[in-house]
C-alpha cells in the first residue's frame, strides 16, 4: 500500500474514533441531563399531588373517598400536560384513575412503604416511553397509594433525531476528511515520490537527476542532502570515468610507444643474424638498433621516476627555490644561445620546504618543452617568487603556444599536443605527467595558459611549506 493512502486511512481513522466517541458522549450526557430534569420536574408534580391530597383531607378529616376522587380529577385536569396518568387507590380498591389505562405501567415492581416513593421508565403498549412514580402514605387509618405516569417519548424521539444528525454529520465529516487528508497526504508525499524517481533515475545511469527542493523541513533538508550526495556520486562517477579513460589512453599510448622500435629491433636483429648485410649495413643496423635500445631505456626510466614519484613519501628540505632557478638558466644559456634563444630570470630570496632532486627534474622538464615549442628563436624566462606556504614558478615563452583542445590534457601520460614534432624530437610525452607528479608531492598544482602576446606560460605552484 502507498504511503499516502496510509496516512489517508490513519487520519480517517482517528477522526472516527475522535468524533464518533465524542459525539456519542456529547448524545448521551445531553439526554441523561434531560432525563434527570424531567425526572426533578415529575417528582415535583408527585409531590404537589401528594400536598395537595394532604390539604384538602386536613381540612375535612371526614371527607370520603368520592370527594377525594373528585380532588384528584380536578388536580389531573389541571395539570394534565405534566401527567399522562394519574390513578389514587387503596389495599382493595382503585379511588381514582384519570387518564388513558397505563395500568400495566402503574403496577409497578413493588409496593412502597408509607411515606416510600419508587419510580421508573418503562415503555407502553403502544411503543411510548413514560416514566412512573408511586408511593403510599397512611391517613385516616388507611394507606392510600398514589401513581403517576409522565410521558418521556419526546426524549428518546430527541435522542434519536440528535443520533440521525450526528449519523449524517459522522458520514459528511468522514467524506471530508478522506479527500482533505488525501490530498494532504499527496502533497507531503510528493518530495518522498520526487526522490524515489531520482534514486531510480540514478540507478539507471542518469546521475544528473535532482530533487527539487521546496520546504526547509525535514523532508527538504532530506532531499537538499540527496542532491548534495547526488552531486558527490557524480563528480566521483564523472572522475573515475575519467581516469578509466586515462588509463586505456595510457595503455594505448604505451602499446603503441613500444611496439615501433621492437619490431624495429627484432627487424634489424633478424637481418644481422642471416649474414646477408655488408658491413656498412650491419654498421647502420647496429647504429640503429642502439638508437632505438636507448629509446626504450629513456621511455622505462621516465615511466619509473613516475612511479617513484608517485609514492608520495618522500621527506621535504630547506631549499632556497632562486638558486635552483637561476642555476637552471646558467645552464640553459649556452644550448639556447645555440638556437637563437634568449634566456632571461627573475627571482626572490627565501626558502621554502622543497625535494631538490625532483623539483630540479620538474625545471628541466617545463624548460626542455618551452625550448622545443621555439624552433625559430625566441625568449625564455623564469619567474619565481615566495608564497605564505611555498614558492611560486613561472616558465614563460614565445613559442607557437598551446592548442586550446589541448590545454586539459597535456598532464596525461604519452599525450602530445603535436604529435608528428614531439616524435620527431623525441619525446614520449611523459615529462608534464612528472611534472604534476611532482607538484602534487608538494602540495601544488600546475596550470597551462597561452600568452596574449603569443607563447605560452606554465605557472606552477609548490605549497610544501616554509622554515619555521
Amino acid at each position: 500500500m502507498k504511503f499516502y493512502l496510509k496516512m489517508t486511512l490513519s487520519m480517517l481513522a482517528l477522526l472516527s474514533l475522535l468524533f464518533g466517541i465524542g459525539g456519542s458522549l456529547l448524545i448521551s450526557g445531553s439526554f441523561q441531563n434531560s432525563l434527570e430534569r424531567e425526572k426533578v420536574a415529575a417528582f415535583g408534580d408527585y409531590r404537589m399531588a401528594w400536598g395537595t391530597l394532604q390539604i384538602v383531607n386536613s381540612r375535612d378529616p371526614y371527607l370520603d373517598r368520592e370527594a377525594i376522587a373528585r380532588v384528584m380529577e380536578q388536580l389531573y385536569q389541571q395539570n394534565s400536560a405534566a401527567w399522562a396518568s394519574l390513578r389514587l387507590s387503596t389495599e382493595t380498591q382503585i379511588l381514582c384513575e384519570t387518564g388513558e389505562d397505563r395500568s400495566s405501567l402503574l403496577a409497578g415492581d413493588g409496593v412502597p412503604g408509607p411515606g416510600g416513593c419508587l419510580f421508573r421508565i418503562a415503555e407502553g403498549p403502544d411503543g411510548r416511553r413514560y416514566l412512573t412514580f408511586s408511593g403510599a402514605v397512611e391517613t385516616n387509618g388507611d394507606i392510600l397509594y398514589l401513581a403517576a405516569s409522565h410521558d418521556i417519548t419526546a426524549l428518546y424521539t430527541a435522542r434519536q433525531t440528535q443520533q440521525r444528525t450526528y449519523l449524517q454529520v459522522f458520514l459528511v465529516m468522514c467524506l471530508l476528511c478522506a479527500i482533505l487528508s488525501y490530498m494532504v497526504s499527496r502533497v507531503l508525499t510528493a518530495p518522498l515520490e520526487g526522490l524515489s524517481r531520482a534514486s531510480r533515475d540514478i540507478t539507471s545511469g542518469n546521475y544528473a537527476s535532482r530533487v527539487q527542493v521546496r520546504s526547509s523541513d525535514e523532508i527538504g533538508m532530506v532531499s537538499q542532502d540527496f542532491n548534495t550526495m547526488a552531486d558527490q556520486l557524480e563528480r566521483q562517477i564523472l572522475e573515475l570515468r575519467q581516469s578509466v579513460e586515462r588509463q586505456e589512453r595510457f595503455v594505448g599510448s604505451f602499446a603503441h610507444e613500444v611496439k615501433t622500435p621492437i619490431t624495429s629491433l627484432i627487424g634489424y636483429a633478424e637481418l644481422i643474424r642471416s649474414g646477408m648485410l655488408t658491413a656498412e649495413e650491419q654498421t647502420e643496423a647496429a647504429g640503429y638498433l642502439y638508437s632505438e635500445g636507448k629509446r626504450l631505456e629513456s621511455l622505462s626510466r621516465k615511466l619509473l621516476e613516475l612511479l617513484v614519484v608517485q609514492r608520495r613519501d618522500m621527506p621535504l628540505a630547506e631549499v632556497s627555490p632562486r638558486d635552483l632557478v637561476e642555476e637552471l638558466a646558467r645552464r640553459l644559456v649556452p644550448a639556447c644561445q645555440a638556437k637563437g634563444i634568449s634566456v632571461a630570470c627573475d627571482c626572490e630570496d627565501g626558502l621554502c620546504l622543497l625535494e631538490p632532486d625532483l623539483t630540479w627534474s620538474l625545471l628541466l622538464n617545463l624548460a626542455d618543452n618551452a625550448q622545443k615549442a621555439m624552433e625559430g628563436g625566441g625568449t625564455l624566462q623564469l619567474r619565481q617568487r615566495m608564497l605564505e606556504d611555498g614558492c611560486l614558478i613561472q616558465v614563460l615563452d614565445s613559442g607557437r603556444g598551446i592548442p586550446p583542445q589541448a590545454l586539459n590534457h597535456l598532464t596525461e601520460a604519452f599525450y602530445r599536443a603535436d604529435k608528428a614534432r614531439s616524435r620527431k624530437q623525441g619525446g614520449f610525452g611523459l615529462g608534464l605527467a612528472l611534472c604534476q607528479e611532482i607538484a602534487a608531492l608538494h602540495h601544488g598544482s600546475i596550470r597551462f595558459e597561452n600568452r596574449p602576446e603569443g607563447g605560452a606560460c606554465v605557472t606552477v605552484e609548490l605549497r610544501g611549506g616554509r622554515p619555521q
